[in-house]
């Protein structure tokens, strides 16, 4: 059969470049791991929300399916790939209970005093008082009865004594408290609920530090003294002058959302702006640009650049707690870097389906935490909706389009490069508005209509304080305190105007309305229902005879009118 795509010839140069060819639209936007990833997403779900089969009959049950659609798949592809789709569902399903290791012995006993020795594997900074710390470790030992505990994650509570330093990331612990098991599923808006989508099925309450079994390796103590270096010198020459605004500054670049107080808390909750303080896509994004940019400018060549740029990602992301959503984000960034690297078609969707998959491979229990749903969710929507959505504005808001552009005036140009950022803000707005209105109801009970706006705004002033907090670290690290403290007064200066704007915008009337979802499985179906739809859309291009962009406002504006009680 004649290949379709003869006119394309796809011509590489020696030196390391991109092609200068176009790529035909298949390959542009053609994403092979999705085949792979919304099966095995489908198989996590099913077991989550059905009765505990065992895995291995899950497991067996997948992988005769798939054997059998491989045997028919070169006669019937299309039973083949039913075959190998329905295998992936039930490999899915079964991985989740295998991951989950969930002990049924223990649904129904009280809490009850425990001795366990735990490997901490994420710490949370101290309450304000300093007197508990908390986070989530693993069970390496236990006394002989809880022997079956071995293995487990947790999450713990210890009340810290005087003096007393908190916990590293894997330091090795015994410790003494209450041992409580966690319900198999919890209400999403509960503590509990938050543990529960973790996979957590434990937690250790009033617990306190008998010894240290281990300490912290070598790299954990670097990347201690790393986070704490740089949080001096974020507050190098402000932080006596400004403390609430530098703790915003330390949110924004370090991830220490305890730095916040409960005011500030709610109040970028009410403006739809808590995205903009934690260490998630945009910080990763705009300090990877940065990098680029740097390097770019100091004539490094591709290879190198993207390996020094991973390596400093990388290492923002260690030392500052690796929080789900950077560590999501630095896999996405990794996957554009590595496409780049092996010359092969760069597209946001293959590299958002590889990215995801490897975090539900890693970590199948992330799917339903509301970090990675929201942070997947407004970026499927963005690649999927907003781009498009932007081009066509772009395509369409061309004033001068039938004259020559040297005979443009200097005005003209202005007006023309302002509507085409206009029309990209907006399109991309548009798209992580629509997820956020349905995940804001359903994590945070809220529905904000002014978000839109807001983040128009404030998005391009969030990464100029990324950028400057950037450069401020790294004079810091340097040696040079003195430029340090300069960017931390341009960083404070833009936040002043960031929280001004945001305490202005959350006093307008309906700026933000308290909401909930009228049944609780109504919030997961809209979501993925919007999400859907997103895809299909992407896939057919949007055409007009098809609805062209409105099927997901509709999606969002009947679940908001007739499955949202506000109030």
């Amino acid at each position: 059969m004649e290949s379709p795509f003869k006119e394309f010839t796809l011509t590489y140069p020696r030196e390391n470049s991109r092609p200068k060819a176009p790529l035909p639209r298949s390959l542009r936007h053609r994403a092979p791991a999705l085949w792979l990833l919304l099966p095995f997403m489908a198989g996590l779900v099913a077991s989550r929300i059905s009765s505990s089969l065992p895995a291995p009959i899950w497991l067996l049950t997948g992988a005769l399916i798939a054997v059998a659609g491989a045997i028919f798949a070169s006669k019937r592809p299309i039973t083949g790939m039913i075959g190998l789709c329905l295998g992936l569902v039930l490999t899915g399903a079964a991985y989740y209970e295998l991951r989950r290791a969930r002990l049924p012995a223990w649904d129904n006993l009280p809490p009850r005093e425990a001795r366990l020795t735990l490997r901490i594997e994420r710490a949370f900074s101290p309450s304000p008082d300093g007197k508990q710390v908390s986070g989530f470790a693993r069970v390496v030992q236990t006394d002989s009865h809880l022997d079956e505990l071995i293995g487990q994650r947790l999450y713990f509570s210890l009340n810290r004594r005087p003096g007393e330093d908190p916990p590293i990331r894997s330091t090795e612990i015994t410790v003494i408290g209450v041992l409580q098991t966690l319900p198999r599923i919890a209400t999403v808006d509960t503590f509990e609920g938050y543990l529960t989508n973790m996979g957590l099925n434990f937690r250790l309450n009033r617990g306190r530090i008998i010894a240290v079994s281990r300490p912290p390796s070598a790299y954990r103590l670097f990347c201690e003294r790393t986070v704490t270096k740089m949080n001096a010198l974020l507050g190098a020459g402000v932080s006596t002058k400004r403390p609430a605004l530098t703790a915003i500054l330390k949110a924004m670049m370090l991830g220490q959302k305890q730095e916040l107080s409960e005011e500030q808390d709610a109040l970028f909750m009410h403006s739809g702006t808590m995205h903009l303080f934690a260490i998630n896509g945009l910080h990763i994004g705009v300090v990877a640009l940065s990098l680029h940019m740097l390097l770019m400018l100091l004539r490094c060549p591709h290879l190198p650049t993207t390996l020094i740029t991973l390596a400093v990602l990388w290492l923002d992301v260690d030392t500052t707690g690796a929080s789900p959503s950077a560590v999501r984000a630095f896999l996405l960034v990794a996957s554009f870097e590595a496409a780049f690297i092996l010359r092969l078609p760069i597209n946001g969707i293959a590299a958002l389906a590889n990215a995801a998959l490897i975090v539900l491979v890693l970590d199948p229990m992330a799917l339903f935490s509301a970090s990675f749903q929201m942070s997947y969710g407004v970026v499927t929507a963005i690649m999927c909706l907003g781009l498009p959505l932007a081009d066509r504005l772009q395509t369409r808001w061309q004033p001068y389009a039938d004259l020559p552009k040297v005979t443009w005036s200097w005005w003209q140009r202005t007006l023309t490069q302002g509507l085409k950022w206009l029309a990209g803000a907006l399109g991309i707005g548009w798209a992580a508005t629509l997820v956020s209105a349905l995940t804001g109801v359903q994590f945070f009970h809220v529905l904000v209509p002014g978000a839109l706006f807001a983040n128009l705004v404030l998005v391009p002033l969030a990464s100029l304080v990324i950028v400057a907090g950037f450069i401020a670290i790294a004079s810091g690290l340097l040696g040079v305190i003195a430029i340090s403290a300069w960017f931390n007064h341009a960083s404070l200066l833009i936040l002043w105007g960031i929280d001004a704007l945001i305490r202005f915008s959350s006093r307008l009337p309906g700026a933000w309305y308290p909401a909930h979802w009228r049944t609780p499985w109504l919030g997961p179906v809209m979501f993925a229902s919007l999400l859907s739809v997103c895809l299909a859309g992407y896939a057919l291009g949007w055409r007009r005879e098809r609805g062209g962009f409105w099927p997901p406002v509709m999606i969002t504006v009947l679940a908001l009118v007739f499955g949202v009680k506000y109030g």
